[in-house]
């Protein structure tokens, strides 16, 4: 027995080509383990996802028992078509048909009223809304479709920990845990998906993701962000303040997953350093990368590609370039799992500016770093 009483079980591990045929016999063996209520661990354009049947109480607690998460998060279904949207929601308004057109499939969840008995209660852990989207990965669309089934799926790592944009990263974490994985490389956009809710007269957004503020304002809708995210708010105190574990302080049920717990982590302590003035952040971080180690701190910097020539630590990873944030997105979890491997205790990340996937980005690092912010 694992932790937590859960066996162990033999995983399978299928690979497929992304672009595969939806007869691949790998991905009609993952639909059946689907099917027949087993978890199995797909790619979409976003992070790689960990299935089971939507429509299947046993299946789903899977999830929460494999991944460790909290029972009040809710969670994600995906489909393979719009057309089946209808089969779990009531009716909806103009504006999110707008959205479906314009973003489906692609990294948008919508939050919808939930249409009574659709789905287990467990998906959407008592709310009156379900969380629902069309991935835009070829394999996860065969693989729902021959699956026949909506398929619950968040992302495919131990809760708390960072998102797997790679089979690799998922059997690291959860091999043993879960029934299956189906390989098809390496995510897209490296982040998981936008979600929104059409509520007031507004597209509310509960977490930025791939598809950003501008995007959904081109289409002449107006748009806010949640409370939660008007301000990244932060830690501004010593970068060593204390680590408080993977839960944040109680409160409802989230709206949404993604809202309510510090996800994304590293096994180090990380601190976000953000201000107008970019020398002044680098030296303050490496004065600060200095003092950790000559405690004895095995130390790691995230940083702009730009600005790499500027430190020294014993691990110093790109999160890309400053005036390419998609490519951001691709890089950040790789970085966070990277320290992880270097055994890296103390990290300081620059921050990015908060507007396109910035926002994204940076809601991302401030979850990992559980609202250590450090201003210059």
């Amino acid at each position: 027995m694992t932790e937590q009483g859960m066996e162990t079980m033999q995983t399978k591990y299928w690979k497929a080509s992304p672009n595969a045929e939806a007869f691949d016999p790998a991905i009609l063996e993952a639909a059946e383990y689907l099917r027949s209520g087993r978890l199995v661990a797909f790619p979409t354009e976003t992070v790689y996802g960990l299935g089971a049947n939507a429509l299947s109480t046993e299946a789903v607690e899977k999830i929460f028992q494999a991944k460790g998460r909290p029972s009040d998060n809710p969670l994600i279904v995906h489909i393979a078509d719009p057309g089946q949207l209808d089969d779990l929601v009531l009716e909806y308004d103009a504006p999110v048909k707008q959205l479906i057109e314009a973003f489906w499939p692609g990294p948008l969840t919508l939050v919808l009223p939930v249409r009574p008995g659709a789905v287990s209660p467990r998906v959407t852990a008592g709310l009156s809304t379900i969380a629902v989207r069309m991935p835009d990965h070829p394999l996860a669309l065969h693989l729902i479709r021959a699956a026949g089934c909506p398929v619950a799926a968040p992302s495919a790592n131990r809760s708390g920990k960072p998102s797997p944009t790679a089979a690799e990263h998922v059997r690291n974490d959860l091999d043993g845990r879960i029934d299956g994985i189906l390989d098809g490389g390496h995510s897209g956009v490296g982040l998981e998906s936008t979600v929104v809710e059409w509520a007031d007269g507004k597209v509310w957004i509960l977490r930025p993701g791939g598809i950003t503020p501008e995007d959904i304002r081109r289409l002449g809708l107006a748009v806010e962000l949640d409370a939660s995210l008007q301000s990244t708010g932060g830690d501004s105190s010593d970068a060593a303040s204390s680590f408080d574990g993977v839960k944040e302080a109680g409160g409802p049920t989230p709206r949404s997953p993604g809202m309510k717990y510090r996800h994304y982590a590293p096994k180090g302590m990380l601190s976000i350093v953000q201000g107008d003035n970019p020398q002044k952040v680098s030296a303050y971080i490496q004065e600060r990368i200095d003092e950790a180690k000559a405690k004895g701190e095995k130390t790691g910097i995230l940083a702009f590609e730009e600005h790499l020539p500027y430190y020294r630590a014993d691990v110093v990873l790109s999160c890309g370039s400053q005036d390419d944030l998609s490519s951001a997105g691709k890089l950040l979890y790789d970085a966070l799992r990277e320290f992880d491997r270097e055994g890296v205790s103390y990290i300081l990340a620059e921050g990015f500016r908060e507007d396109g996937l910035g926002l994204a980005v940076m809601n991302r690092l401030h979850k990992a770093a559980g609202g250590r912010l450090i201003h210059i």
